[in-house]
């Protein structure tokens, strides 16, 4: 088989047209100049190439982010339709008057697994009297920027103000406040499982005779009560990831536009160094050469100036 001929991929003047370049200052400045803008040019393409993958990149991260966010406002608007519908029966079982204040002396009477005075008990039996929720501690405070830019986003603010705001905000920031919630909600779980399935056995274990109906029904009223607060807890826990989700949306799709333009901007710097190389090819063959190869020059410094530009200030 024979062996493929050798392909010279480096950018180089013909012998030909350096004999006819005067071997001056100038004229060997002549001979680099394709030379070192063929070079910017390249760069320039890789740029302009890099600057494109890390925008799809962060639109890929957007999306990502948002699923995740809508996942969570999934979870609050169900939880939030779950209290409500907990709550309607009450209401209207207050209403006719059916319902009395849960009777812990009667409960305590019995005998139930939990006992009301271990501290699953004890916890279980304050949720079902007076609504208290477990605690899981003091809820996660952000950075003061994190919650001005989460203010504005809930009032709707213009897309540009919330901008100016997250640009404030650093990515640690956001992950900080967006883990800690996170932590939150679990801890929140953690808590409150125990409680729930204290009053869980105490409804299996309540006696059926007549004689204990009203306790029954009180019990089963008050348990309504303490599982439609839990939701309503549950769900602004997750109202607070979901807000944060949703800045880091913000954050990555601004972060997008920002290297999508970059990239057009290296791209046209490319096309300015790859003009200034086909001039000073030109300049190289002619006899004008000072003119043409000004131009290059001119060329070659507006693609650099632009990449400076880009690199610092896009």
């Amino acid at each position: 088989m024979a062996a493929l001929p050798k392909i010279n991929l480096k950018a180089e003047v013909p012998a030909e047209i350096k004999a006819e370049v005067e071997q001056t200052k100038w004229g060997r400045v002549l001979m680099l100049t394709p030379v070192v803008l063929t070079v910017i040019a390249t760069l320039l393409a890789g740029l302009a190439s890099s600057e494109m993958t890390r925008a799809q990149y962060d639109r890929s991260l957007a999306a990502q982010r948002q699923s995740k966010a809508g996942d969570q406002w999934n979870f609050f608007q169900a939880k939030k339709l779950r209290a409500l519908m907990l709550r309607t029966p009450l209401e209207l079982a207050r209403a006719a008057g059916e319902i009395r204040p849960l009777d812990a002396a009667a409960l305590a009477a019995l005998t139930l697994a939990p006992a009301p005075a271990t501290p699953e008990g004890a916890r279980a039996l304050a949720g079902l009297r007076e609504g208290k929720m477990p605690s899981a501690g003091p809820a996660p405070e952000a950075s003061a920027n994190v919650q001005a830019t989460l203010a504005a986003a809930e009032k709707s603010r213009p897309d540009a103000e919330i901008a100016a705001l997250l640009a404030r905000v650093s990515e640690a920031e956001l992950d900080a406040a967006l883990q800690a919630n996170q932590a939150q909600t679990l801890a929140f779980d953690a808590v409150q499982k125990p409680v729930s399935q204290a009053i869980e056995a105490w409804e299996r274990a309540l006696p059926a005779g007549a004689e204990h109906v009203g306790l029954r029904r009180d019990f089963v009223a008050a348990r309504m009560e303490f599982t439609a607060r839990r939701y309503d807890a549950e769900a602004r826990l997750n109202q607070a990831v979901a807000g944060l989700f949703e800045l880091q949306v913000r954050a990555s799709n601004i972060a997008a536009e920002r290297h999508h333009r970059r990239s057009g901007r290296f791209f046209f710097g490319m096309l300015a160094a790859q003009v200034g190389v086909i001039v000073a090819t030109f300049a190289l063959a002619v006899q004008r050469r000072n003119l043409l190869w000004g131009i290059a020059a001119a060329a070659g410094v507006i693609a650099i100036v632009l990449t400076i530009y880009v690199a610092v200030y896009v």
